[in-house]
């Protein structure tokens, strides 16, 4: 598989992701630091939106079903050199099923995504993956 997205900014501005027919702004400055993710945000997000694919992707490998799923993400970033240390992430997934088993999709998670194996490589990350009746 190959992946390619397109970025660009302008000077004294922000900036945008080109990803398919969607279009993500993010802050370069200080100006929108409080009103747009910056790159370190934007990477929590590539490793949670990784981790809730996973959830759809399982449910069908094995035979679950769910509502929804959440997921909080922190992470810890080293000053010197800049890189993030620690990430930990608590997901939730709503299910009625008996079928669901949260140690198994947390198996499953670790083993298969991407991301999440990516990340693996240059920090540690800790989780937990909770189920929730509705």
């Amino acid at each position: 598989m190959n992946y390619a997205i397109k970025a660009e900014s302008t000077s004294g501005s922000d900036g945008d992701l080109d990803i398919k027919d969607s279009v993500i702004v993010f802050g370069t400055g200080e100006k929108t630091s409080e009103q747009l993710p910056n790159p370190a945000e934007l990477f929590l997000g590539s490793f949670a939106a990784c981790i809730l694919k996973n959830v759809e992707r399982f449910s069908k490998l094995l035979h679950y079903t769910y509502s929804r799923a959440s997921i909080k993400v922190n992470a810890v970033r080293l000053e010197s050199p800049p890189a993030m240390d620690k990430v930990n992430y608590e997901l939730t997934v709503f299910s009625n099923d008996i079928r669901f088993k949260p140690e198994l999709l947390k198996k499953n998670i670790e083993k298969f995504g991407t991301i999440y194996n990516t990340v693996k490589k240059s920090c540690s990350i800790s989780g937990t993956v909770n189920k929730r009746e509705e």
